[in-house]
């Protein structure tokens, strides 16, 4: 058989020798239920995706979800996805604020945009283009895969109508993390709070009001205990993603994880067109439902923010302390999000 004959003949072995399939069995962690958003888009879009991407490798796809605190609390899902626990899950910025430092930059730099959009798509450009965003996510030995979790514009709800910041003077009011910061210079009295005490706390009177998102807003039926809602444009937020344990994901092949980032990019394109639909049906409720909701004027949106601290550069500075690149974020964050069309009330970057 001469050499031409015998490269054809194995050509045609290699081609009729059948793809090798694998089967991928994966754990998905979430410390909230799925009747939250950043949880549903599992079942709704990421599991649904990834099934026909892999199918179309030739492989097959078997998901154990474990969701509601089954094997990671809240703010606990990082560290189930660090040590193995599960391969994928909702690494939560917002509630694990001390290993995902940098990603909190949008909780420091309100009055920026209220476009969940534009800051997903930011901060989601930002995952994929810089280490020094994605550093914490290696140092805690995950990956970001994707799906940026973006909470709507951030309302202020109280039991009390407000006309201008002075009608803040002295009043308590609750906020989550560092979303207290937001309410420096507007003389309320700030107040760590969260969703889960909210109702009872506003109908005991132990808060005037809350700073909180729509989409949280209307099935807490917040609008029954804090019937005046002003929209100031406090901004959305960035409040986490879907991650991957690194020692898992670095040993996939890389049309594998192909086929995961597409989940992940479905997962964002679902979660992002449900939450718009949602909010728009919330502040419809709420105003039927009797609360009056108004849109801050100029003017007293423009003395809010010249009335805050900079708190942003204070965080900045202190993630410089710990080698963390907290100015460097900060500045391309803010730069990035001028440049796509915010435009910001005050530029904590330039100050």
């Amino acid at each position: 058989m001469n050499h031409l004959t015998k490269a054809a003949f194995g050509l045609a072995l290699m081609s009729s020798a059948p793809v090798m399939a694998d089967d991928y069995s994966i754990t998905i962690a979430a410390g909230h239920p799925p009747v939250f958003r950043w949880v549903k888009q599992f079942p709704e879009a990421f599991i649904p995706t990834l099934t026909s991407q892999l199918e179309a490798l030739g492989h097959t796809l078997s998901v154990s979800e474990q969701y509601g605190g089954s094997i990671a609390g809240v703010g606990e899902e990082l560290e189930t996805v660090e040590a193995g626990l599960a391969e994928i899950g909702t690494c939560s910025s917002l509630f694990d604020p001390a290993k995902l430092a940098v990603q909190n930059v949008t909780y420091y730099t309100p009055l920026v945009s209220d476009d969940v959009r534009l800051v997903t798509q930011v901060i989601h450009d930002l995952h994929m283009t810089d280490p020094r965003m994605t550093q914490a996510y290696t140092d805690n030995n995950v990956v970001y895969l994707g799906s940026p979790t973006a909470l709507d514009d951030y309302l202020l709800m109280t039991t009390f109508p407000v006309d201008s910041v002075d009608d803040l003077e002295g009043r308590k009011i609750a906020a989550p993390g560092p979303a207290i910061n937001w309410l420096s210079g507007t003389g309320a009295v700030g107040v760590q709070g969260n969703l889960t005490t909210y109702y009872n706390e506003l109908q005991t009177g132990v808060y005037d009001g809350v700073v909180v998102f729509a989409s949280a807003a209307f099935p807490g039926k917040l609008y029954e205990v804090a019937p005046h809602v002003t929209q100031v444009g406090l901004g959305a937020q960035f409040a986490g993603s879907v991650c991957a344990n690194l020692d898992w994901w670095e040993s996939l092949p890389e049309d594998v994880q192909t086929a995961f980032r597409t989940a992940a990019d479905a997962a964002e394109s679902w979660y992002l067109g449900d939450l718009e639909g949602f909010v728009a049906m919330a502040m419809d409720k709420m105003r039927e439902g009797g609360a009056t909701i108004t849109t801050a004027n100029d003017e007293m949106r423009q003395a809010w923010a010249d009335g805050m601290d900079n708190s942003a550069a204070t965080w900045a500075a202190d993630l410089d302390a710990q080698g963390k690149h907290g100015t460097a974020i900060l500045s391309l964050y803010m730069e990035r999000m001028r440049a796509a069309g915010a435009t910001p009330l005050r530029n904590w970057d330039q100050e």
